[in-house]
């Protein structure tokens, strides 16, 4: 009898093992994704096939795909449309970066406005007393997405803003992302609910089963106001983006106060976003009022949402178009730096093409092992030309990419694979080359106060670091 029970359950594996290796092995897009997950599979008896089941597979990404397949679309993207925008005024804009635009056009459903204004605020202390101030002026709506929205003097300067605004008989929405925020989500959720504020958390984590949508987070950082002002970039809501303080874990980031045409793009995600946690949707001029372009602002602007909810890596495809147009130079600035094979050929083939690659990085990372799994990558593009810094503290949290002094990607993706495949992410691409010079020249000022890499200190990492190095690398595709 215990033979026959032993039979059964070899059976079962195998059968449950066949289904989850074959199935990895079809629809995994890595190669090594599928190679780590067969041999998991293989060598962890029905642990392996049930942690791919739970894990390997987004399975929200399924549900998801079919939600927003059967519902009706928050408004007609054609009202974004400015028929004012002729042809020639985007040749003008896009210059000779062409190329790039065609690429984009057909990547994205948005299409690019033009009248409107991106001021960058560094760090906390120009960004958030500016977001704060929208607030309070706020007559209509206020609409928000954070990653994270800590608990401390900056999260809860935040709250009463919004219940403010609440109180006033503005139409608050706000949603923080489950994981993000884990830990903190719960108790900043249950202060807001106490307002008027409506507060929802993004797929909040429920154990045991919460765990099936751990790679399905909500990475967008986002404020609306009055459907007429708009904020994005880097930064959550939490005291550590203010730099001026002493505290271990602050960082340094970018944000951008948005205003034009644009801003309704931007408002569309958020709207896009709270159907999906809601089932509800926002409509109307409170939300959605009337665009025209800005008198004497001269960026051609476009929202470019990207999540595991298409099967379009738009900001992983962005990036390489850019890098391909490029004719003079590139600078990318990334916390984390776990890069596609084809990110690295695109930026070692515009190295050689004789255009100046810039790479700048933290020399410190709130996570180890993604510094460990950059390490890993850097000597791919070193040995080609391109520089790479890396900024002394405080932790780096910017993320942008500046193209030939004229083209500006910036928003919430890392250069990582998480960004381009699993979250929900929000970027804006502009072609305005005062913008673009500005951040350029920003860059330059900054390396005075970075350690430029070479390729003899990659190589002369001892064996065990680069083993260690090494074998994060294999996992880059789950990081």
């Amino acid at each position: 009898m215990e033979n026959g029970w032993a039979v059964v359950g070899f059976v079962a594996w195998l059968f449950l093992a066949g289904l989850a290796a074959g199935h990895a092995i079809i629809f995994k897009r890595d190669p090594r994704s599928s190679a780590i997950w067969v041999l998991l599979i293989l060598l962890l008896p029905y642990a392996g096939p049930w942690l791919y089941w739970v894990l390997g597979i987004n399975r929200l990404e399924r549900k998801v795909v079919r939600i927003l397949g059967r519902r009706a679309r928050p408004f007609d993207l054609r009202t974004c449309e400015d028929p004012s925008t002729s042809a020639e005024e985007i040749r003008r804009s896009v210059g000779h970066l062409e190329l790039l635009r065609h690429v984009t056009d057909r990547v994205t459903p948005l299409p690019l406005l033009k009248g409107n204004r991106l001021v960058p605020l560094h760090n906390g202390e120009q960004a958030y007393p500016d977001m704060l101030a929208e607030i309070r002026g706020a007559r209509r709506s206020v609409t928000l997405i954070s990653y994270i929205f800590d608990c401390d003097d900056v999260g809860y300067e935040f709250a009463d803003a919004l219940a403010e605004a609440a109180d006033r008989g503005v139409h608050v929405h706000v949603l923080v992302d489950g994981i993000g925020a884990f830990g903190q989500v719960a108790r900043m959720t249950r202060r807001l609910r106490k307002t008027r504020v409506e507060t929802v958390p993004f797929f909040p984590v429920r154990l045991p089963f919460g765990r099936l949508r751990i790679n399905l987070r909500n990475h967008r950082k986002i404020l609306v106001v009055d459907g007429r002002t708009a904020y994005t970039g880097g930064m959550n809501i939490s005291a550590r983006h203010l730099v001026a303080r002493d505290t271990p874990h602050r960082c340094e980031d970018l944000h951008f106060r948005i205003t034009g045409p644009v801003v309704s793009e931007i408002q569309h995600t958020f709207i896009e976003d709270w159907h999906l946690a809601t089932g509800r949707m926002l409509d109307g001029q409170d939300y959605l009022p009337p665009q025209a372009p800005m008198e004497g602002a001269g960026a051609l602007c476009r929202g470019i949402a990207s999540g595991p909810d298409e099967d379009l890596e738009r900001i992983h495809w962005y990036l390489l178009a850019a890098f391909a147009a490029a004719r003079s130079s590139v600078d990318v600035v990334t916390p984390y730096f776990v890069p596609t094979m084809s990110l690295i050929s695109a930026m070692v083939m515009a190295s050689l093409r004789g255009v100046r690659v810039r790479l700048f990085l933290p020399s410190v990372v709130d996570h180890a092992f993604m510094r460990w799994a950059a390490d890993a990558y850097l000597w791919q593009v070193l040995e080609h030309g391109v520089e790479v810094y890396r900024r002394r503290p405080p932790f780096v949290h910017t993320k942008l990419a500046v193209v030939d002094d004229l083209w500006t990607l910036l928003g919430s993706a890392n250069l990582d694979r998480r960004s381009f495949r699993l979250n929900f992410e929000f970027n804006v691409e502009a072609y305005d080359r005062d913008l673009a010079h500005g951040l350029t020249a920003w860059l330059t000022s900054l390396i005075p106060n970075c350690t430029r890499v070479t390729l003899e200190e990659v190589d002369s990492r001892p064996i065990p670091t680069r083993l260690r190095d090494g074998l994060v690398k294999l996992f880059s595709p789950h990081l």
